[in-house]
C-alpha cells in the first residue's frame, strides 16, 4: 500500500489557516478586505479578548444570495477571478477564495448576509470547519461575520497568541491602516466597552489624517503629489516578428503617488509609523523602503524614520501581488522605475518645503514611539477621575439605620432648556487642511536670507533676528551642510577642489582598513584625496579636499574606512558617495567654541540659505531653531 495519500478537506483548510489566519489581526484583515471589496461604506469591527473571544465585522455591502453564501466557503471559490489572466491585472484586495474556509476551519463561525433585491437573508453557522446549520433570516441589508474561539480546536496555535493588548494592538494598527486609506468611509473599532476608533466618512485623505492623528502629528506633515507615465520606464514590447498584423501597443498608463510626509523634526525609533498602499493595498515591501530611507539621507538621523502615508496608483498589470499568502508584499514589474519615482518625489517635497524647527518643539525632539500614531487600547487609558463606587458612611461607630437613608427616586435628571439652535456661518468649518495649499511661508526656512546676525553664544551658536522672531543657528552644522552639497555639486562636473601636501602623510590602519581603502580607494579619489599604499598598515596622503587638514584628515578617513563590512557591501555607488561627502564635511566645517568675524557670520547665512536643504546637516542634526515673535509675547504672558 503506497504511503501518499489525500489529506482530507479540514486538515487541507487547517493548514492553509497557517498561512493565511497567523493572529486575530490575520482575520480581521481578511474580512475587511472582503466588505471593502464588497462596496461597503460603513463598517463596525468589534473586539473581545483581543480576538480570541470574539470578531465582528457588520458591513453595508452589496451582501450574498443564499448559494454564494455556502459556497463562499468552498476552497478557492471566488467572485473575483474567472481566468488565469486576470491574475495580471488583479484589481481587488482579496482574490484566493482561501480566507473564509481557513479561517472557518479554526474557529466557530456564523455568516449573515442579505443582498438588498432579497426579502430575507441567509445565516450560516460553521464549527471547525463543519457546517451547523443553514436557515433563512431576517437581516438588514449587507454582511455580518462573527468569529467565535479563534484555535480552539488547534490548541498548539492559541499558545502562541501574544497578550490580549498586544493582538488588540496590531487590530488597531490595522484598522488604522485601512481607514488612512478609505477616508470616504466610515470606520468604527470598538473592544468591550471601549471605542477605539470611530472615523466618519470625511472628503480628503488631510481630513483623515487630521482625524485619526490630531493636529499636532498633522501639523508637522506635508502633502506630496506627483504623476509619471510609464513611457519613460521603457515598457517591455514583443519583438517585431512575434506581432500580430493588428498590434498596437498598449496604453502604458500612470503612476501617481500623493500623501503625506513628515518634516525632519518628527522622527521615530522604527518604521511602524510608514503607511504604504498600492492601488488601495497595504503593504509593506521593502523597495518602497529603502526608496523613503533614500529620501531622507542627510537629512534625518540614520537611526531614526519618518512618519509616512503614501498611496501609489499605478495600472493593475504593473504590479503583482499574489506573491505573499497575506497579500502583504508586492512585485512591481518595474522596480527600479518605482523605486526612483518615489525616492525623487520625496526628496523633492522636502527639497520646495524647507520647514522650520520652532525653538519650543525642539526642546521635546527626540525620536519616540509617540502616542499620537498608535491608538490606545489599554482598557482605561487615563482612569477613572474616581473609584466608580465609593460608599460614603458617616464616621461614627453607630450602624446607620432606616431612617437616615434619603428617598429613593427613579426620575431622568433635569436637562436645562436650550438657548436654541447656535447660528454658524454658512462656510463649511475646515477639518484638516487643504492638500494643495502650499507651505506657509513663515514655516519656512526662506527667511535665511533675511536674518541680521547679533552674534555668537559662547563661540558655538550663531544669534540673528528678523522679522519673525529670534534665530538660533549652530555654526558647525550650518558649515556642515553648506560644505556637503558643495562637495556634491562639485563631484558631479568633476572638478573637486584638492591641495597637495608638501609632505606626504602617513596613517596607519587595521588590515580590515586596508582592505576597505582598496575598495574605496577611487571613491576617495573622486573626492578629492590622493593616496597610495605605503607598506602592508600603511598609506600615504598626498592630496586632500580643501580644509581638510592635520588631524582631522586622520580622524575622517578612520571614520570612513571603519565603516562594517557588511554595511558597506549594501552600498551602491550613489550612498558610498554621499557617506564620505558627508565625513569630508564634518571634519572640515567650522568647530564650535570658535569665534567668526562678522563678515564670517554674515557668508555663512547667506551660503546656508542657498543649500537645498538647510534644515538638517547631513547626519540629521537640526541647524537652525526660531522663537517666534508670537511665542516669545507668549513667554512674557503679553498675550
Amino acid at each position: 500500500m503506497g504511503r501518499i495519500r489525500v489529506l482530507s478537506d479540514v486538515v487541507a483548510n487547517q493548514i492553509a489557516a497557517g498561512e493565511v489566519v497567523e493572529r486575530p489581526a490575520s482575520v480581521v484583515k481578511e474580512m475587511l478586505e472582503n466588505s471593502l471589496d464588497a462596496g461597503a461604506t460603513r463598517i463596525r469591527i468589534e473586539i473581545e479578548g483581543g480576538g480570541r473571544k470574539l470578531i465582528r465585522i457588520a458591513d453595508n455591502g452589496h451582501g450574498m444570495v443564499r448559494d454564494d453564501a455556502l459556497l463562499a466557503f468552498e476552497r478557492h471559490a471566488t467572485s473575483k477571478l474567472r481566468t488565469s489572466d486576470d491574475l495580471l491585472s488583479i484589481a481587488t484586495l482579496g482574490f484566493r477564495g482561501e480566507a473564509l474556509p481557513s479561517i472557518a476551519s479554526v474557529s466557530r463561525l456564523q455568516l449573515e448576509t442579505r443582498v438588498a433585491e432579497e426579502p430575507s437573508g441567509t445565516l450560516v453557522e460553521i464549527a471547525g470547519g463543519n457546517i451547523v446549520r443553514v436557515e433563512d433570516a431576517g437581516l438588514p441589508a449587507g454582511t455580518t461575520i462573527t468569529v467565535r474561539d479563534l484555535f480552539f480546536n488547534t490548541p498548539a496555535r492559541r499558545k502562541f497568541l501574544r497578550s490580549e493588548q498586544t493582538e488588540l494592538a496590531h487590530i488597531a494598527a490595522l484598522v488604522t491602516h485601512y481607514a488612512l486609506a478609505h477616508p470616504e468611509k466610515h470606520f468604527e473599532l470598538h473592544s468591550a466597552a471601549q471605542a477605539l476608533l470611530v472615523a466618519p466618512a470625511v472628503v480628503t485623505a488631510s481630513d483623515r489624517l487630521f482625524q485619526i492623528f490630531g493636529k499636532e502629528t498633522s501639523g508637522l506633515m506635508l502633502p506630496t503629489t506627483a504623476e509619471m507615465d510609464f513611457t519613460r520606464a521603457g515598457l517591455p514590447e514583443p519583438p517585431p516578428w512575434k506581432r500580430e498584423e493588428d498590434y498596437t501597443p498598449p496604453d502604458p498608463g500612470y503612476i501617481r503617488i500623493t500623501g503625506f510626509v513628515s518634516k525632519p523634526e518628527l522622527q521615530k525609533l522604527n518604521r511602524n509609523s510608514i503607511y504604504i498602499f498600492v492601488n488601495r493595498r497595504l503593504i509593506r515591501d521593502k523597495l518602497i523602503l529603502h526608496a523613503l530611507t533614500e529620501a531622507y539621507r542627510n537629512i534625518i538621523p540614520p537611526t531614526s524614520f519618518p512618519v509616512v502615508l503614501l498611496f501609489l496608483e499605478m495600472p493593475a498589470q504593473e504590479v503583482d501581488v499574489n506573491v505573499h499568502p497575506a497579500k502583504t508584499e508586492v512585485r512591481f514589474r518595474q522596480s527600479s522605475f518605482v523605486h526612483d519615482f518615489v525616492r525623487d518625489t520625496v526628496r523633492t517635497t522636502l527639497m520646495q518645503a524647507r520647514p522650520v524647527a520652532s525653538f519650543a518643539a525642539a526642546l521635546h525632539n527626540s525620536p519616540h514611539a509617540s502616542a499620537s500614531l498608535t491608538i490606545d487600547v489599554s482598557p482605561l487609558a487615563d482612569g477613572p477621575a474616581q473609584p466608580v463606587f465609593e460608599p460614603n458612611l458617616p464616621q461614627s461607630e453607630a450602624a446607620p439605620s432606616l431612617d437616615d437613608a434619603e428617598v429613593f427616586n427613579l426620575a431622568a435628571p433635569l436637562v436645562p432648556e436650550s438657548a436654541g439652535r447656535l447660528n454658524f456661518p454658512e462656510a463649511q468649518i475646515p477639518v484638516g487642511y487643504d492638500e494643495a495649499a502650499p507651505p506657509n511661508e513663515n514655516e519656512t526656512l526662506n527667511a535665511l536670507a533675511t536674518l541680521k546676525p547679533l552674534g555668537q553664544l559662547r563661540d558655538s551658536f550663531i544669534l540673528a533676528v528678523n522679522d519673525e522672531g529670534l534665530w538660533i543657528v549652530d555654526q558647525h552644522v550650518a558649515h556642515e551642510r553648506v560644505l556637503f552639497e558643495k562637495i556634491l555639486r562639485e563631484r558631479e562636473v568633476e572638478r573637486v577642489q584638492r591641495q597637495r601636501l608638501l609632505m606626504p602623510v602617513l596613517v596607519d590602519l587595521l588590515p580590515a582598513q586596508m582592505v576597505a581603502f582598496a575598495r574605496l580607494a577611487d571613491e576617495l579619489e573622486r573626492n578629492g584625496f590622493e593616496a597610495e599604499p605605503f607598506g602592508p598598515h600603511t598609506i600615504a596622503i598626498k592630496a586632500a579636499p580643501v580644509g581638510l587638514e592635520g588631524r582631522e584628515m586622520e580622524r575622517m578617513l578612520e571614520e570612513v574606512l571603519g565603516v562594517p563590512d557588511r554595511e558597506q557591501q549594501t552600498e551602491n555607488a550613489e550612498t558610498r558617495g554621499r557617506r564620505i561627502a558627508a565625513s569630508i564635511a564634518c571634519h572640515a566645517a567650522i568647530k564650535v567654541n570658535m569665534p567668526l568675524e562678522p563678515a564670517k557670520i554674515d557668508w555663512l547665512l547667506a551660503e546656508l540659505g542657498k543649500t537645498e536643504h538647510p534644515t538638517s546637516c547631513p547626519h540629521g542634526r537640526p541647524i537652525a531653531l526660531r522663537y517666534t515673535h508670537k511665542d516669545i509675547q507668549r513667554a512674557f504672558h503679553r498675550i
